[in-house]
């Protein structure tokens, strides 16, 4: 029995000093491998960001440890610096990995992060003031309401104690953020006249609810409830919620609202950031970034009329067989489709709902076809759901949320319902496929779940180029599999294409060529058919977020080239759901890698 426990006790004793050895060596000097190093990195990463940890969900056990869930982020300036510093240092350390010593993922991987890192550096050396904070789509006055409001749990006392301590930091949050605004401002670098009178509005509208009717307030009320708490402890906990919505959040949203009413005056009056300094070498970066291309503005705009081109000649086939004549007017065909009651949703209280369980219903459907073109379907679930009252009027159509990682919150597609013509029956299907299934849900879900990737491609990086371009090709994937087969469903694919390649035409129109906003709504209102609605929010949309908006339909256009190359060398051979997994199996990166891990599939 001695030899027994002197034989455990030596076994934890040299368990324990390899343990010592390892962590020394991944905290204190270069790690052995680099898979550990940007773990390491990034989840030093999100200890630092506890709205990270509250979205991956599976964290929330240790909240015990982490205490994140009373916390949020406090960023200032000091923070831009320390954010700089450290990637340079982690780019460093990652370059004097020796390719020779990696493994083949592990040389992609160090492919992705240098190329991520390069692009952050440049940007946050040479632009760190080029973007908005404040804006009408996704300012931090809208995140960190949405966030508090969506992704924060309360399933128990806890909690929602650690909700109100969140709400307790806001005040200081925004008076950290004012720091970077400020410095902004000394710059020079002011967003349009639209988007002040956009963001201004908004923050009225939190500064005068009624108490009861505040979202951070509503929802609180609405969770605690489902708890069934005793009456004291409840009570206690709304005189608590009131205080920080009085003492800490109204306060922060003070600060915005007047430093955004102070320097209206200032505002710019361009729309594109060529009218920033060096605007057009940011706007360069940007679509690099979004892309994961060398293409420059001139050619995606180019790309752009030429796509817009066959698009518009095949959807005026199908007018054509639906009997509205030869060469019809695409844009005024969609324009009149949105006006056509038949395909529009009766104006009723309940209308919210009624579209939102048709929804649910057509990914239900889209799930079950979809099994056939995929080894592998996600275990975490989607659901619809409308998108908030508070941020409808400037939202997109539509946007995903990923799950929390334990499965304690499904993937969620919201869907803007805010103007019935924003949701005509012919498009929803195609949003379904794009947000949820085969789209969005289906490639983030699926690359969460992946176990046999690396910690820094499941959750450090990810592109718009892959994402949204996969999105994009979903569509298409969805109308080849016969989920569209009525020809006014096809017309709506076709316009969810055509509108996306119209982005290229006007987003490089904005930002390089100088159109105005006005020239830009006019341009997509007369291909697309858009609504006066729709076109006015997309075209906003692509003023404070420049470039991304290309990176649809240039990440559409990719796989599509490679699945083409894939089945004319493989004939007989090629496997649609081989082909989606090389695409899908290796998390979300930048197009230039999809293709290398195309070529090594039709090299074997």
């Amino acid at each position: 029995m001695k030899k027994i426990i002197r034989w455990a006790l030596y076994s934890l004793g040299f368990i324990f000093t390899i343990a010592l050895f390892y962590l020394g060596n991944l905290f204190f000097f270069k790690p052995f491998s680099l898979d550990h190093y940007l773990a390491k990195e990034l989840i030093l990463e999100m200890l630092d960001s506890p709205e990270s940890l509250t979205y991956l969900g599976i964290v929330d056990r240790f909240n015990w440890l982490t205490n994140h869930q009373s916390k949020i982020s406090i960023s200032g300036l000091d923070d831009l610096e320390d954010d700089l510093n450290d990637s340079k240092e982690i780019k460093s350390v990652l370059l004097s990995y020796k390719d020779n010593k990696l493994s083949e993922q592990q040389k992609i991987t160090k492919q992705i992060a240098v190329f991520d890192l390069t692009n952050f550096i440049k940007e946050t050396e040479v632009f760190p003031f080029h973007n908005y904070p404040l804006n009408q789509i996704g300012g931090m006055h809208l995140n960190s309401v949405e966030f508090m409001t969506d992704i924060h749990p309360i399933r128990n006392l806890k909690e929602a104690k650690a909700y109100i301590d969140r709400l307790n930091l806001f005040d200081d949050s925004f008076k950290a953020s004012l720091e970077v605004l400020n410095e902004q401002k000394k710059a020079g670098i002011f967003p349009p006249k639209f988007v002040f009178d956009h963001v201004i509005r908004q923050l009225q509208e939190f500064l005068n609810y009624k108490e009861d009717e505040n979202p951070l307030k509503e929802v609180f009320l609405k969770k605690i409830e489902a708890l069934n708490l005793d009456p004291k402890t409840s009570k206690d906990l709304i005189l608590k919620l009131e205080d920080s919505i009085e003492n800490s959040v109204n306060p922060g949203f003070k600060l915005l609202y007047d430093f955004m009413s102070e320097t209206k005056t200032k505002a710019n009056e361009y729309d594109g950031v060529w009218s920033l300094p060096n605007g057009d070498e940011f706007y360069a970066l940007r679509l690099k970034v979004y892309t994961t291309t060398n293409y420059s503005a001139v050619e995606i705009h180019e790309i752009g009329l030429s796509e817009v081109k066959r698009i518009t000649e095949r959807m005026q086939e199908i007018a054509f067989e639906l009997g509205y004549g030869k060469q019809v007017n695409v844009g005024q065909l969609m324009n009149d489709l949105n006006e056509d009651s038949n395909f529009l949703y009766p104006d009723t209280p309940d209308r919210k709902d009624r579209v939102v369980e048709d929804y649910n219903s057509i990914v239900v459907e889209t799930w079950k076809k979809s099994e056939a073109y995929f080894h592998k379907m996600p275990r975490s679930k989607v659901e619809v759901r409308a998108v908030p009252e508070y941020s409808e009027q400037n939202q997109a159509g539509g946007y995903y949320m990923s799950p929390a990682l334990d499965g304690s919150r499904p993937g969620v597609f919201y869907a803007n319902l805010y103007d019935i013509k924003q949701t005509p029956t012919y498009s929803m299907r195609t949003l379904a496929f794009h947000e949820a299934i085969p789209g969005h849900h289906l490639q983030v879900a699926l690359n969460l779940e992946n176990e046999n990737l690396s910690l820094y491609r499941r959750f450090g990086y990810g592109t718009s180029a892959f994402s949204e371009g996969w999105a994009l090709y979903a569509e298409r994937l969805a109308l080849e599999s016969g989920l569209a087969d009525d020809p006014y469903d096809e017309l709506g694919v076709l316009q969810s294409e055509l509108f996306r390649a119209v982005r290229l035409v006007v987003d490089t129109g904005i930002h390089f060529k100088r159109w105005t906003r006005e020239e830009a709504m006019a341009y997509m209102k007369k291909i697309t058919g858009m609504s006066d609605t729709e076109v006015s929010t997309e075209i906003e949309r692509y003023i404070v977020w420049p470039g991304q908006a290309c990176s649809y339909k240039v990440g559409m256009l990719k796989i599509l080239e490679l699945r083409e190359r894939a089945k004319q060398e493989m004939g007989e051979n090629f496997d649609i759901k081989d082909f989606h997994s090389v695409v899908l199996d290796q998390g979300q990166p930048p197009l230039f890698i999809v293709e290398d891990l195309v070529d090594r599939m039709l090299e074997r």
